[in-house]
């Protein structure tokens, strides 16, 4: 049986999850129809298409093995096809639900059956019969946000279909010794250069108690659907970016959430981690996950609405500026250099340091630009949701999917109670920026 050694990074995620913190990816997808069976149908079709794609077959094993070329693997993990793979263990029909985010929630804090492949979806029937939800659950092991979506995509159909684009393939990239020794120097100066902005970034800026828990197990989630228009109206206005827009409407939403709450927001500038995607046409990992990240204050003190857009305009360029192999947002880069055995034995202590480098986790997931059916019933929402990093009771997920934006956001449910009053006051955000923007 052929394996796939895991990636350093894809190691490092499978061995900090605990039994309070899950490393899992999820999605919640709502559907329309007309048809009270159609979530049983759908639960059908999952299972039957799943048993078709090579990925969802395969599971996550550990390798205590040497081997002659790789010895530094001991201790590593590896991907391999489950020769057992039963796709109805994977696809779980439940009750009608007046709530999705509820049982999605609920569903989120369990964590995935490390024995078998390491995926999960769950079919929720909406209680008025006018539609259904699927929940899909990937281990941030077996897939980051972009292998996720083509996992779940595979088991969809597509509403339009563009035409494929063919691009060239890469030459193999041959490296010399005097290229390897100059590569492992500078690996050494991105190392102590990221180590010193992990400590200046916590420095100087008030964060909030709201942001960081000890660790509950529990998970709660809401969704925000937001008009792509008014942000590009928005962004004509202020300038930057549609993702600076996206990410100063989050900092926007928690100064009123943390003045409504009684926390205050004066002097408050949370550490954001804002993840880059380092993953390429194929690579040697073609499932694994390479990603950098940018870190930045987000402007919750300013309380000027088109204010925060211009901050979070100028800390972002100053990233890229930079490029995503420096500053503190950069540190995951450091698991490549570091042996299978060790992310094995630290895994634990890197997991408590997250605090200690970040406060909250915003990030981007790419769709797919064309709608999505099963079962013949359109998708008309998908909300993104992240991991949960120790010590951290809020994490923001943003997709665009057809002409609208979708905020995920997953929550320790015994420190964010009032989620859905940080949901709201996204909307409320968006709907002042749209004013100060005499639209």
């Amino acid at each position: 049986m052929t394996s796939d050694p895991l990636a350093p990074l894809d190691l490092a995620f499978w061995n900090i999850e605990s039994a309070a913190h899950p490393m899992h990816l999820g999605a919640l997808g709502v559907f329309e129809t007309r048809s009270p069976s159609a979530a049983a149908h759908a639960a059908d079709l999952l299972a039957g298409r799943a048993a078709a794609v090579p990925g969802l077959r395969m599971r996550i094993k550990d390798t205590w093995q040497p081997r002659p070329l790789a010895p530094l693997a001991f201790g590593g993990a590896a991907r391999e096809s489950d020769p057992d793979f039963d796709p109805r263990a994977h696809v779980l029909l439940h009750a009608p639900t007046a709530d999705f985010h509820a049982d999605a929630g609920r569903l989120m804090q369990r964590l995935l059956e490390r024995a078998r492949p390491p995926w999960e979806a769950h079919v929720l029937p909406g209680a008025d019969g006018a539609r259904f939800a699927v929940l899909f659950k990937f281990h941030h092991a077996l897939a980051d946000g972009l292998r996720a979506l083509t996992l779940a995509a595979a088991l969809l159909d597509p509403l339009d279909v563009p035409a494929p684009r063919r691009r060239p393939a890469p030459p193999p990239a041959v490296r010399s010794l005097p290229e390897l020794v100059r590569g492992a120097l500078a690996d050494v100066g991105r190392a102590l250069d990221i180590g010193a902005s992990v400590a200046v970034s916590g420095l100087g800026v008030r964060s909030s108690a709201a942001l960081t828990s000890e660790a509950t197990g529990t998970r709660r989630t809401a969704g925000v659907v937001i008009d792509l228009d008014d942000v590009h109206r928005v962004r004509k206005t202020a300038g930057g970016t549609v993702n600076d827009v996206l990410i100063a409407v989050v900092a926007g939403a928690l100064r009123r959430w943390l003045d409504e709450r009684g926390d205050g927001s004066d002097g408050v500038a949370p550490r954001a981690l804002i993840p880059v995607s380092r993953r390429r046409p194929r690579t040697a990992h073609p499932q694994g996950n390479r990603l950098s990240g940018y870190v930045m204050r987000l402007p919750v003190h300013d309380p000027d609405p088109l204010g925060r857009p211009g901050t979070v305009r100028a800390a972002m360029d100053r990233n890229k500026d930079a490029g995503p192999h420096r500053g503190a947002g950069a540190v995951a880069l450091l698991a490549d250099h570091v042996p299978p055995l060790a992310h094995r034995l630290g895994g634990p202590l890197v997991g408590q340091a997250a605090r200690l480098w970040f406060d909250i986790l915003v990030t981007s997931v790419p769709l797919p630009g064309v709608g999505l059916l099963l079962g013949g019933h359109p998708v008309t929402a998908v909300f993104p949701f992240a991991p949960l990093a120790r010590g951290q009771s809020l994490a923001v997920a943003v997709s665009t999917y057809r002409g609208n934006v979708h905020y995920g956001l997953v929550a320790d449910a015994a420190a964010v109670p009032d989620l859905d009053r940080l949901a709201a006051a996204l909307t409320e955000e968006m709907a002042a920026l749209r004013t100060a923007c005499g639209s």
